[in-house]
């Protein structure tokens, strides 16, 4: 009784924030705007609001005329800065953490700078909000009545040994929890921080196995390695063998389509609910606020304003930026974003597609350096996703990972490109997964299709099947397991595709 008492009551108070998301969807500009001017008067007295003048700024005209467009490389003397001890730079509260970004397995890193404003305003609202969300669209949830079982990174004291710390953002989450939350997580804070993946995954499914689990929350790839290790320790044949109670897995950081069936075959509830987010190192955007839909709501109050950049028109810096008022249903856009952590006209990577402004609500589609490129055919991930999607429901296969990579013209042959795809469960035809492969991205990439007209750019896909856990090895060997780290869909060189293939035990099929 007691345990129901206190369902309901969060559920109550979860419910309450709705109406504020309702009056975000219902004035989207005019949100934005105060949230504009909000952040230019908070920062104007430091060395960046002074340099560009931020009091007097009157317009969104006038910020994007007077603040220039900024890359990560741009902002890294500042970021150096703060992460020495320096302070008032970019945003007047104190930084003390910065989110490490692996987005991807570069060997260079970024440190991203996470103020208190950014952790209570917008990481830990985005949470309360899609439970907000979550309630609303189910009232009947039970899910505060168990524990959120929570995948995350690690967190280190920085080089710097001041005080100032880094880390996966989601390290850096659970580490400033309110204690009323940390009462209904698991595992504890000291397993959740582990620096090593492997042991970390142990330790996870060892503790949780007693627990009475009713939410997941983590990056599908690893996600699955935690279920398949819970799998085998218990001898179940599915996860609500093992939690009863468990509803509800919110996910984010990676496209969720290749990953579906597999966490469908583990969950076979029917009413079980998949919750998308998109939250990253810089902020959280967006929440899928509909059942069984691929659309996400972009979050409008979050301390983050938002300019767009047509990737028809992308040209780095000196790109020409949009406001959220003036894009358009359908047509593909670069993220800049200013935040509450300092960020200032900050151009993110990721690529997003609209599917509404009344209210606004988006798909991401790519980053702006993962796609292929080498022929003008402008290959984008969202494009690869669909495509591998089609091919494995004509084949009944399941990809586990895969990466891709230009081929590019010789003497000999016209260009390709190659494909290393890992499957849980393989193609029951090989040449037929590759020919609708090919199929489903000319359907959908009218460049791609140009290019492989009777072959003249571009001959058909060259796909390989890679070794089990090949993706995996990879990523350990490279110190690059959990958390964030994820392989890079598709390249426009051949370095990670190579590194790969040097390590697998190649079975050509293409």
């Amino acid at each position: 009784m007691k345990i129901d008492l206190v369902n309901s009551f969060i559920s109550w108070r979860m419910k309450k924030r709705f109406h504020q998301i309702e009056l975000f969807m219902k004035y989207p500009n005019e949100v934005q705007q105060e949230v504009l001017f909000t952040l230019l008067d908070t920062a104007k007295g430091t060395e960046w609001g002074k340099k560009y003048d931020f009091e007097s700024i009157t317009s969104y005209e006038e910020f994007k005329s007077r603040v220039p467009l900024h890359f990560y490389e741009t902002l890294q003397p500042e970021v150096d800065r703060m992460r020495a001890g320096e302070q008032n730079i970019t945003w007047p509260s104190e930084i003390r953490w910065f989110a490490k970004s692996s987005g991807t397995t570069d060997a260079k890193s970024k440190f991203i700078p996470v103020s208190q404003e950014a952790i209570e305003d917008c990481h830990f609202k985005g949470g309360k909000d899609l439970l907000s969300i979550y309630c609303n669209n189910n009232p009947e949830t039970k899910i505060f009545s168990g524990m959120s079982l929570r995948l995350g990174g690690s967190s280190f004291i920085n080089d710097h040994k001041n005080q100032s710390f880094y880390g996966d953002v989601s390290a850096i989450i659970i580490e400033n929890l309110p204690f009323w939350v940390e009462m209904r997580t698991t595992p504890n804070n000291k397993i959740s921080l582990m620096n090593e993946w492997e042991s970390k995954i142990e330790a996870i499914a060892n503790t949780t196995i007693q627990e009475d689990v009713s939410s997941l929350v983590g990056v599908p790839s690893w996600m699955l390695i935690l279920a398949r290790k819970v799998l085998e320790k218990t001898g179940a044949t599915n996860l609500h063998e093992v939690w009863p109670n468990l509803e509800m897995y919110m996910h984010g950081g990676v496209n969720f389509n290749p990953y579906r069936k597999q966490f469908e075959e583990i969950i076979p509830q029917q009413n079980f609910s998949f919750v998308e987010t998109y939250n990253a190192s810089e902020g959280f955007f967006g929440i899928q606020d509909q059942a069984n839909s691929e659309e996400l709501l972009l979050m409008l109050d979050f301390g983050i304003f938002y300019e767009f950049i047509p990737m028809d028109k992308f040209c780095g810096e000196d790109s020409e930026t949009i406001p959220l008022s003036e894009v358009e249903i359908g047509k593909n856009y670069a993220i800049v974003i200013s935040t509450n952590a300092g960020l200032w006209r900050y151009i993110l990577g990721d690529t997003v597609r609209f599917t509404s402004t009344l209210p606004y609500r988006i798909q991401v589609s790519g980053r702006t350096k993962h796609f292929i490129n080498a022929f003008g055919e402008e290959l984008i991930v969202e494009n690869s996703e669909s495509a591998l999607h089609a091919a494995c429901m004509a084949t009944n296969a399941q990809v586990r990972e895969y990466t891709a990579a230009p081929v590019y013209m010789s003497n000999n042959s016209n260009g390709a490109h190659e494909w290393l795809i890992e499957f849980t469960q393989t193609p029951s035809c090989s040449n037929t997964f590759n020919t609708v492969l090919d199929a489903k991205l000319k359907e959908l990439n009218s460049d791609y299709e140009a290019k492989r007209h009777k072959d003249m750019a571009l001959r058909p896909p060259v796909l390989h099947i890679a070794r089990e856990n090949l993706f995996y090895d990879w990523l350990k060997s490279k110190g690059k397991l959990g958390g964030q780290h994820k392989v890079p869909r598709l390249s426009n060189n051949r370095t990670h595709l190579e590194e790969l293939l040097a390590m697998n035990s190649l079975q050509e099929v293409g």
